[in-house]
Parts: C-alpha cells; sequence; structure tokens
C-alpha cells in the first residue's frame, strides 16, 4: 500500500536539508537529489514544502528525468487530487461569468420594469 502524506506534513519539509515536493500528487524527497539537480539547488529549495507540479510541468522535464523521479518517491498526497477539481484559472471565469449574469439580468429588470 502506498504512504498517505498530508500536505501539512509536506510543507514542514521545506528546507535544503530537508526537501519534499509534491508534484501530480505524489510526494518526493529530493534532499539527496539537490546536488545532483541539472537547473541547480536554489531551484528545488524555491518550490520545497509545496506542490510544484506547475512549476515542474512548465520546465518541459524530459522523459529521462520523469523516469529517475521515481526512486525518489516517498508516497502519495492524501485527500482529494486537485485534478477532479476545476483550476483556479477556471474557477475565475466562472465566477466572473455568473457575476456579469446577475447584473445584465439586474439592469434589464431596472431598465424595463
Amino acid at each position: 500500500m502506498v504512504k498517505q502524506i498530508s500536505l501539512a506534513e509536506v510543507k514542514e519539509h521545506n528546507t535544503a536539508t530537508d526537501l519534499w515536493v509534491v508534484i501530480d500528487h505524489k510526494v518526493y524527497d529530493l534532499t539527496k537529489f539537490r546536488d545532483e539537480h541539472p537547473g541547480g539547488e536554489d531551484v528545488l529549495v524555491e518550490v520545497a514544502g509545496r506542490d510544484a507540479t506547475k512549476d515542474f510541468d512548465e520546465v518541459g522535464h524530459s522523459q529521462d528525468a520523469k523516469d529517475m523521479m521515481k526512486k525518489y518517491c516517498i508516497g502519495e498526497l492524501e485527500g482529494e487530487h486537485t485534478e477532479m477539481q476545476l483550476p483556479v484559472r477556471e474557477i475565475g471565469i466562472t465566477v466572473g461569468a455568473v457575476i456579469i449574469g446577475v447584473v445584465a439580468v439586474l439592469l434589464v429588470k431596472k431598465i424595463f420594469f
């Protein structure tokens, strides 16, 4: 069974000497990898203790890099997976559309009624 790790626990490992990150709902202990990271240690320390999925994806890591990650995986993020939720951008667009719709209805009522 895969170990379930809370985001609160991941947040406690946020230094160069104790460096955990979440990528695609998996938790990685990158403490020993930081000196080997081609992008430098600072890049990893910057995302330590948090979900680094977006940062990881934006760089465009190779399949070799993704395969190498497997040995650093220590568990999965517990709780609901964010892929089942709308991304923040889409939530903002949805809320904005609802607000615009409500304002339009109120204006129409005020003008015509």
